[in-house]
């Protein structure tokens, strides 16, 4: 994947398709150190499930690599802006994770949704691997 470019994945609103996004994002961060791999599955993960927990679709995810950075989007189709919450039995450490795993996370509120991201630092001649899968790479 080059700067600028996107690997994206569209998924439906079952939280088995956690499933399906963890095998994408897995062949997606093959080529990456095993350190950053982890950082990234991470906030895949969590962010895609805090989506499908906390909001409704449509959801797309989004990777991006830019400047050395690797930037993970995760959009969904409700306008009601991400928060943390605080953390008990039944979950609340989501965004505390992806605030753990990244150098920052943030979201863009639209009328008809939002986006919320997450941005990790990589290594010095890190590549992603180019993966699409059924047809859902996109460029931006």
């Amino acid at each position: 994947m080059t700067d600028g470019a996107a690997e994206v994945l569209v998924i439906g609103d079952e939280l088995s398709e956690l499933a399906r996004v963890r095998q994408w994002a897995r062949k997606l961060f093959a080529s990456l150190d095993s350190d950053t791999q982890v950082d990234a599955l991470a906030v895949v993960d969590e962010l895609t499930s805090n989506a499908l927990r906390h909001s409704r679709a449509p959801f797309r995810i989004s990777v991006y690599r830019r400047d050395q950075r690797l930037r993970v989007e995760v959009a969904d189709g409700s306008p009601e802006p991400a928060a943390p919450r605080t953390p008990c039995d039944d979950g609340g450490r989501g965004l505390l994770l992806i605030e753990a795993y990244s150098l920052g996370w943030g979201q863009e509120l639209h009328p008809d949704g939002k986006v919320v991201w997450a941005e990790l630092e990589l290594a010095t001649g890190s590549e992603l691997a180019g993966h699409s899968t059924n047809g859902s790479t996109a460029a931006k």
